[in-house]
């Protein structure tokens, strides 16, 4: 089924316990809405419908579904629900809170905390590439300790950018809409679909490595988004910097604007090698909060020199 415009719920809306107020915003896989609980409570409530194989046409509340795509939509859904089930197990001031995760109308809804502030994509706009260093290093170093409660629970994001940073109107940062399920449908289930990641912030294998995924999938991406916010603009897409690198380090382009150590972090973020970059976000937020100094671009991690001299170690194949 191609792409298509979903209608959303419309105002007013009763789903479950909570009325809907309007809609938030529209994806290719999920509309976001304003709500309200029982106690007259703003909620976020994110309802799954990827638009390429479900359609739902104004007065439904039911999408469309054909019996081709029927698999992978609930295939889909089931990774959404799952999604819903782990975040709730999550509370962390840097995260997104999941209040309550249910089906209803032949799909399924995520129920998160309303939060007030805009995104880091609105802020960047606002302040058209001056931001401050230490905003980015106090910011990004709460922000981590989010993703680090992500990974430590061996969940991944999979969709960091600006449009998913949320800065609450106290200046804290939120890690929102996590794009893990999407990766999942794209890669395991619906190879005819679009793929569903951000091309400039995400890492070059979460095109077409999976078994390769881990924390420091998601650490590419917050080097990416650390880029835009010196850029404005993220920096080229991952698949494409693997065929030819076009990439011109963060140290080159803003030398003298902002700190080197600044600079060449982003820069060991963005590392096409997964193993050259942070292999962790606790490494990654020791250089941000200047306790620890980060290496030399081109200059070979620990970790990927211990691979290579384990294969260096290892006894040839027998041959027959």
């Amino acid at each position: 089924m191609p792409s298509q415009a979903n209608q959303p719920l419309p105002d007013g809306y009763v789903l479950m316990n909570y009325r809907i107020a309007s809609m938030l915003s529209s994806g290719g896989f999920s509309i976001v809405y304003l709500a309200y609980d029982p106690n007259d409570l703003p909620v976020a409530i994110k309802e799954y419908l990827p638009a390429q194989l479900a359609l739902r046409q104004a007065g439904d509340a039911l999408p469309s579904i054909t019996d081709d795509d029927a698999a992978a939509f609930n295939y889909g859904m089931r990774c959404f629900f799952e999604e819903g089930r782990s975040l709730a197990m999550l509370s962390h001031p840097n995260l997104v809170r999941v209040l309550d995760f249910f089906r209803a109308n032949e799909t399924a809804y995520i129920v998160m905390r309303y939060e007030r502030g805009r995104t880091l994509q609105e802020h960047i706009r606002a302040r058209r590439g001056t931001l401050e260093e230490t905003f980015l290093r106090q910011t990004f170093a709460q922000l981590l300790n989010g993703l680090r409660e992500v990974h430590r629970n061996r969940l991944l994001h999979l969709d960091i950018k600006p449009a998913n940073i949320y800065i609450r109107n106290d200046g804290t940062p939120l890690l929102i809409d996590f794009g893990a399920a999407r990766q999942t449908l794209s890669t395991e289930k619906g190879r005819k679909l679009t793929p569903m990641y951000t091309p400039g912030f995400a890492p070059p294998e979460q095109y077409n490595n999976r078994e390769m995924l881990g924390p420091w999938s998601d650490i590419y991406a917050v080097g990416a988004t650390l880029f835009a916010c010196l850029a404005g603009t993220a920096p080229e897409a991952g698949d494409l910097r693997e065929q030819k690198d076009h990439y011109v380090s963060a140290t080159r382009v803003w030398s003298g604007k902002y700190s080197r150590s600044l600079l060449t972090t982003i820069d060991w973020c963005l590392e096409l090698d997964p193993l050259n970059r942070p292999q962790s976000v606790f490494a990654l937020q020791q250089v941000l909060l200047g306790k620890r100094e980060p290496p030399v671009r081109g200059r070979k991690s620990p970790w990927a020199r211990i691979k290579e001299t384990a294969r260096r170690l290892m006894p040839p194949r027998a041959t027959h």
